[in-house]
């Protein structure tokens, strides 16, 4: 079979600096919604929400931040507006973050808190169809790992700016929150400069006629999809962690902010070297990582100070490895002109599966720690025969 191939009208150096550009993008977004993230749990105990509440919460956070893209990718694929999406979600979400300097109760700032979910629905569909152009040119897996490496080395800074002003203003959270409209800006800034340069990201790419085009998904995306929706369900909050932390006093308050910035560090790491791997080895890589990260929950709920923060930085590697091949696998599973509708089918799913797990979790916290920790352990390690059949599947295709 023939196709016509195009020649990109932008270069290989072109498509790394707009990678790297959007990626500054999510840097300080990070700071700013990472940072405020690493002390929601906290905040929220502070202003008297109750385990339950901060677990549903943070499982309702990621229903709507990744539910919502059920919408959102499949508005942006018809409307073709995704600069305008990932302007307005990256908009409202640099307004709610500072926002919260100003709730004096536990309600107001949950509104806040799913305000800025909301607004990562709206523009992460269109964002990742940006950046998958531009990706498709230097691996998918290595140009959404430097991304999200990027993207992670915001998370790491966000919680030490919270943790330095909390320590420095005496467990003021919302001098804090207040202090994060500076990187919310710079945000908007960056982002502005990357539209006004590369205004038509998808010349980034080549064209084939046979893959441009189509209507279906896979069968492996659909496997895929339910594996990843298990992980989701064995995912705890690392909201619902600082509460735990909080409440059963194994790591100090300061500190708590200190290890979510850990745990992003792992992640960061985690994203390059698996998306480097999944250049190489395709969706496998995803076994060895989901059975390290479940080993998360026993150490930070059952461990002091250093298990604990073992189980952050597992938590961390977790996170990254997903948030990295996510994009990468499903960018490689469906037609390019489905890419939109299949980034919100496949994150929503997976963000439905996130809030029944961490409510979930957040409910038998409540009852027994020993519980919530075999929850966890069960839902994740059974993700991992999807992988393997995934793995075979990408296999026998690139053999035939």
């Amino acid at each position: 079979m023939s196709a016509t191939l195009a020649k990109p009208k932008l270069s290989a150096r072109a498509a790394l600096q707009f990678v790297v550009l959007l990626g500054v993008v999510s840097l300080f977004a990070d700071v700013t919604y990472e940072g405020a993230r690493s002390i929601n749990g906290q905040f929220l105990a502070v202003l008297g929400a109750g385990a339950a509440v901060v677990g549903v919460v943070g499982g309702l956070g990621e229903l709507l931040g990744y539910g919502l893209r059920l919408f959102s990718g499949p508005l942006s694929e018809r409307t073709r507006q995704f600069w305008f999406l990932t302007f307005a979600g990256y908009t409202i979400q640099m307004i709610s973050v500072p926002a919260l300097a100003f709730a004096n109760t536990w309600k107001v700032a949950v509104a806040l808190i799913l305000s800025e979910r909301i607004a990562k629905a709206i523009r992460t569909p269109a964002r990742d169809v940006i950046l998958s152009h531009a990706a498709k040119q230097m691996g998918y897996g290595w140009g959404f790992g430097l991304h999200e490496a990027l993207d992670q080395i915001g998370a790491i800074l966000g919680p030490l700016v919270v943790a330095a002003v909390i320590a420095y203003r005496g467990h003021d959270y919302h001098k804090a929150f207040a202090v994060l409209i500076v990187p919310a800006l710079v945000t908007l800034a960056v982002l502005a400069l990357a539209r006004w340069r590369y205004p038509r990201p998808e010349d980034f790419e080549h064209t084939e006629s046979h893959v441009e085009r189509g209507s279906g998904f896979s069968t492996a995306f659909w496997i895929y999809l339910a594996g990843t929706a298990l992980v989701g369900v064995g995912f705890a909050d690392f909201s619902l962690v600082a509460y735990h932390f909080e409440k059963a006093g194994t790591v100090p308050a300061a500190w708590v902010p200190v290890f979510y910035s850990i745990a992003m560090g792992v992640s960061g790491a985690g994203s390059l070297l698996f998306g480097r791997i999944f250049d190489r080895r395709g969706i496998s890589v995803l076994i060895p990582a989901t059975i390290l990260s479940a080993l998360a929950a026993p150490l930070v709920f059952l461990g002091h100070f250093w298990a604990a923060l073992a189980g952050a930085a597992l938590w961390g590697l977790g996170v990254g490895a997903h948030e990295s091949i996510i994009p990468a696998a499903v960018a490689t599973m469906v037609p390019a002109n489905r890419r939109a509708t299949a980034y919100g089918l496949f994150t929503g799913s997976y963000g439905v599966f996130w809030f029944l797990g961490s409510a979930a979790i957040g409910i038998l916290y409540e009852h027994s720690i020993n519980t919530v920790i075999a929850f966890s352990l069960a839902a994740e390690l059974a993700a991992i025969p999807f992988f393997i059949v995934v793995a075979r599947k990408q296999l026998r295709s690139q053999q035939s």
